[in-house]
């Protein structure tokens, strides 16, 4: 088959080189069409669900919502884990499906269980969040003007700004942080109210019952017919005014006898501060999932600078962070080290082989590959990446194109027959077919094991195993194809004849040395077995970790406070720590700004006494405090740490919202601590916190504030209303009017504002005026709460955190100095000697090294079953299980070389190097394959068997040298490059090169030597056997 492949691509090479380029204009169009992206998005399947109840205790929303919430979804079909986070005024209910359930009908399913939930009246009904993923919060922008309040500035925003931002393509939901969101106030006093006899329910139901447009059908009158229209709705503050509550005797009593109407503002929940100015609205621009990121900034990019126009005087809009930048940083990473790779490949090709046409016709695979990889990363959906573009070695790509064209040109300088040149290239052609085409399939079974990846490791790694997996079909169906027709085409009969001095230098250092392998054998052996038991000696001390940790260019430093701390000194806190960053690194901070607390739509929860201060960073080139982002960090840490009554976690804004929406938390390490009692949990975690400090590496170690929040509880003494025949319903409604009691609506031509009950200033300033409040009597009597409800001041919990609706609480930190496998081993087993659980408490491990374990677990399974497969190539290849065992002997010696390098360069094992691994082993074999088939042809062809192994060594040299170096020069730009990214890469690089020189010198010295002792043996056999037979005839 391969043969009549090869003969009709000689035969019809023109046809075969117009295909070729057509191919590429296909790979080019697929390129101009290929999402980009800077990471493959990890996030899980999942749906949120808020409720938002504003004047709720944690304890209630978790009561009264969140249990609602959890019962009405458990039992959804591809169910995988459900969390939940119960707040001040706030719910929400993550709920996380099984991979590869359509997000669409996973939100229809959760709408549909949603119906049944009942909520207690005033409760919004819960909404889920945006169709948006971990990484589809791209664009930040703020909204300031000189002069300008913050409800101005919430009011722009969200009537001018958002509705024009969420009308770009692709976008999933623009958010509102901050400001102060409008609202119109009836300020009751139940002096007032006394005074009138009136009551407090009398005022609410009067609002709700005076402020409505209704329908009354159609009238037809003289074969016309007209709609009929009610209008009683209110359009300014005076209507609100006008309201009318009774009428005694003729006279009214209007909301303006008993109340005031005033613009006020709804409890905040969340404040943002920017570059130690002052507060500011900032908004949120997220990505529809499955969207292109650097299309769908660049589109609300080029909106914003529209909607600028349209802003009323003196407010400006300045964006200040925008993934494209991340991105087109990620991309000249990965474009410096893919062009740099190319052009040391080339120049390998050209100083072997001595011969420019032979060189250019190698490099020609390289662009047509990617192109054929392009046209199929399109076609199934894969995004262009650091992961997917970022691991492709252009000297793997054309390593099957080398070893035909090398091939091809020596016998064409060998051939003294006269035959045709198309005919003698089509012979080198078949001639090295087969191992080049099982070299190639062992290289794309060896990335076999990185499709079996699930989870998080999956999504990282799948997209670049299937990149290189399509550029290598590409490579291998151009070895068959276009390749031979290019050498029948365009080599010449000189190729090979010219001299290469490189060549003549390598061999004339070669040749002793294999000679001297040759004679001191077990020496050689003895050597290599060796440095592999040490290799492996060595792999134990590594460390690991799952993934390096990407530079994105930003920080954020996720600061706690202590629970119940006010909106007004948490954003005092955020400007100070601005105020310290912009003064003392004026070289390395471009913009910041603190978000604290809860957004309008709460895709991100937190407290009032968390913020997310976000750095941008001004080039590396330019910083003078630090060289590298974790210096800058400690450095950070150390003009902070001044600041009292503050904890603080450094991570990155990609990383910190993957690992929350992953796992549920924000760093490396989580041990989760699962009970009931919050007294329980609280001293618990203390202990565990102390266990993790006190292992060597932790950094930035915290837990979860339970409890803390002071509460001013007032209960109703049901003895007390029912002495005075009052509802406890008019108790409560006093209770909830200390807050804001929503009432309806005011319309303002398109706009629309809340009209809210709310008590008087004078009520709300401590426990005793509280206690101050009148309630009316059916009598008309006046008795004050104090008499009503014990009013007392208790501490409770500041956020509910569950899991599978188990109340849990988290100890979290970051591992500097170390790697997370080795730190997370020995905490678990200090926490199992030093910390005792009651029982029905236990603990679980989250966060990265998660990913870490399950990666390990699956490869542990799967690689040896590739390895297992490329045996039984091998077999297929030699039929013969001696000559595959001395080929496979190059992936225990390949990996001497990438264990070494590890260890020189101190890298932990990750699942980056284990991918590189991976990669290296089918490169290994590949040399070793090219070499033994060599010698069993030469001994095929009646060749004394030093002589076979020694004359195969030689004339496999070059090529087995060409394939090795552009393998890894191809990777030496990866291994090298300090820009956005390089992170990722660097492992993955350092493998494959240490790998490739250990295995290199294995296919040269160590491999021949195996041969001649224990290779040569059956062939020898064979022959004597032949002899004997002869003899006897």
């Amino acid at each position: 088959m391969l043969n009549r492949i090869i003969s009709w691509s000689i035969r019809h090479r023109r046809a075969v080189i117009a295909s070729s380029l057509l191919l590429a204009l296909m790979g080019a169009v697929a390129f101009s069409h290929l999402p980009i992206d800077a990471f493959p998005d990890t996030t899980p399947v999942q749906v949120q669900i808020n409720t938002t109840a504003p004047a709720l205790a944690p304890l209630e929303v978790e009561r009264q919502i969140t249990f609602q919430v959890e019962q009405a979804i458990s039992g959804l079909p591809g169910l995988k884990e459900v969390r939940s986070i119960s707040k001040f005024g706030l719910s929400q209910v993550t709920v996380i499906f099984d991979e590869g359930t359509d997000i669409y009908r996973g939100r229809q399913t959760v709408m549909e269980r949603l119906q049944t939930v009942e909520l207690p009246s005033g409760i919004e009904r819960p909404q889920l969040g945006p169709v948006a993923t971990g990484l589809g919060e791209v664009f930040h922008y703020l909204v300031t003007g000189a002069g300008k309040s913050l409800a101005e500035l919430r009011t722009v925003h969200e009537w001018v700004i958002k509705p024009q931002m969420r009308s770009v393509p692709g976008v999933a939901e623009v958010n509102t942080w901050g400001g102060d969101e409008r609202q119109l106030q009836v300020v009751v006093d139940p002096v007032s109210l006394g005074k009138h006899r009136l009551t407090l329910s009398q005022l609410i139901e009067a609002l709700e019952r005076n402020n409505a447009n209704v329908g009354g059908g159609a009238l037809d009158q003289a074969g016309q017919s007209s709609l009929i229209q009610g209008v009683g709705i209110v359009r300014k503050p005076e209507d609100v005014e006008d309201i009318v509550i009774s009428a005694q005797g003729g006279v009214p009593t209007r909301v303006r006898d008993v109340a005031r109407v005033v613009e006020g503002r709804e409890i905040r929940r969340g404040a943002v501060t920017a570059d130690g100015r002052g507060e500011v609205v900032l908004g949120l621009g997220f990505m529809l999932m499955g969207e292109n990121s650097h299309e769908v900034t660049r589109r609300l990019k080029v909106r914003l600078d529209e909607v600028k126009k349209t802003l009323p005087a003196g407010m400006e809009v300045t964006t200040v962070y925008d993934r494209t930048e991340l991105v087109d940083r990620v991309l000249h990473t990965v474009k410096t080290n893919l062009f740099e790779g190319a052009l040391l490949v080339i120049a390998v090709l050209f100083l072997f082989l001595g011969n420019l046409r032979a060189g250019l016709i190698v490099a020609a695979a390289i662009p047509l590959s990617m192109l054929f990889a392009f046209d199929l990363m399109l076609r199934a959906g894969i995004a262009g990446t650091l992961m997917s573009l970022g691991a492709i070695d252009f000297g793997l790509i054309v390593d099957s194109s080398v070893i035909m064209v090398e091939n091809a040109a020596r016998r064409l300088s060998e051939d003294r027959t006269g035959r045709s040149q198309p005919e003698i290239v089509q012979e080198a052609a078949i001639e090295v077919r087969r191992p080049t085409m099982f070299g190639e399939l062992i290289i794309l079974i060896v990335y076999l094991p990185i499709l079996a990846l699930e989870g998080v490791e999956g999504k990282l790694f799948r997209p670049m195993a299937l990149t290189v997996m399509f550029a290598l079909l590409g490579s291998l169906i151009l070895s068959f194809t276009l390749m031979p027709a290019l050498c029948a085409s365009f080599l010449s009969r000189t190729a090979g004849e010219r001299r290469n001095r490189v060549v003549e230098f390598v061999q004339r250092v070669y040749r002793p040395g294999l000679r001297f392998a040759l004679r001191r054998g077990k020496l050689v052996l003895g050597i290599a077995g060796f440095l592999f038991l040490n290799a492996l000696l060595l792999a134990t001390r590594l460390g690991s970790e799952f993934v390096p940790r990407l530079g994105e260019g930003a920080l954020v430093i996720n600061t706690v406070r202590l629970a119940g701390v006010s909106l007004d000194e948490s954003v005092r806190y955020g400007l100070e720590i601005e105020r310290t960053l912009l003064r003392k690194f004026p070289d390395e901070v471009e913009r910041v700004w603190t978000r604290t607390g809860t957004a309008e739509v709460a895709t991100d929860p937190m407290g009032l006494e968390l913020s997310d201060v976000f750095i941008t960073l001004k080039p590396r080139g330019e910083w003078k405090r630090a060289r590298t982002q974790e210096q800058l960090v400690r450095a950070m840490e150390a003009e902070l740490s001044s600041l009292p009554g503050m904890r603080m976690i450094f991570t990155q804004p990609i990383e910190m919202r993957v690992n929350e929406m992953i796992s549920g938390v924000r760093s490396d390490v989580a041990v989760k601590l699962f009970g009931d009692d919050f007294e329980t949990l609280k001293s618990k975690a203390r202990e565990i916190e102390g266990v993790m400090r006190a292992v060597r590496g932790a950094a930035d170690v915290v837990t979860e504030q339970v409890t803390g929040q002071p509460i001013l509880q007032i209960e109703v003494d049901r003895d007390a209303i029912a002495r005075h025949g009052i509802p406890a319903r008019d108790v409560l409604d006093a209770i909830e009017a200390l807050g804001t009691r929503k009432v309806g609506m005011l319309q303002e031509g398109d706009r629309q504002f809340p009209i809210t009950l709310r008590m008087d200033e004078r009520y709300r300033t401590d426990a005793a005026s509280i206690g101050q409040i009148l309630i009316g009597t059916e009598s008309g009597d006046r008795v004050g709460l104090a008499a009503l409800a014990h009013i007392r001041m208790t501490e409770g919990p500041s956020t509910i955190n569950r899991e599978w609706a188990k109340r849990r609480v988290v100890v979290q930190g970051n591992v500097r100095g170390r790697d997370v496998g080795s730190y997370v081993a020995e905490l678990r087993r200090t926490l199992d000697r030093q910390v005792a659980l009651p029982p029905g408490n236990y603990v679980r491990f989250g966060g990265q090294f998660e990913h870490l374990e399950r990666a390990r677990a699956r490869l542990m399974f799967v690689v040896p079953l590739a390895l297992a497969l490329i045996a039984g190539l091998l077999y297929l290849t030699f039929r013969r299980w001696l000559d595959a065992a001395i080929v496979f002997t190059a992936v225990p010696f390949a990996t001497v070389g990438g264990v070494f390098a590890l260890w020189v360069r101190g890298l932990p094992f990750s699942i980056s190097a284990a991918v590189g691994f991976i990669a290296l082993f089918g490169v290994a074999v590949l040399n070793g394959l090219v070499l033994v088939s060599t010698i069993r042809q030469n001994l095929a062809a009646g060749m004394p068997a030093g002589e076979a192994i020694e004359q195969a060594a030689e004339r496999r040299l070059r090529p087995v040298l060409m394939t090795a170096l552009v393998a890894s020069l191809g990777f030496v730009p990866m291994a090298l490059n300090t820009g956005i990214g390089a992170e990722v890469q660097r492992p993955l690089a350092t493998v494959v090169i240490g790998g490739i020189v250990s295995s290199t010198l294995l296919t040269l010295l160590v491999l021949p030597v195996l041969y001649s002792m224990v290779g040569r043996r059956p062939q020898m056999e064979k022959r004597e056997v032949g002899a004997k037979l002869e003899s006897v005839a």
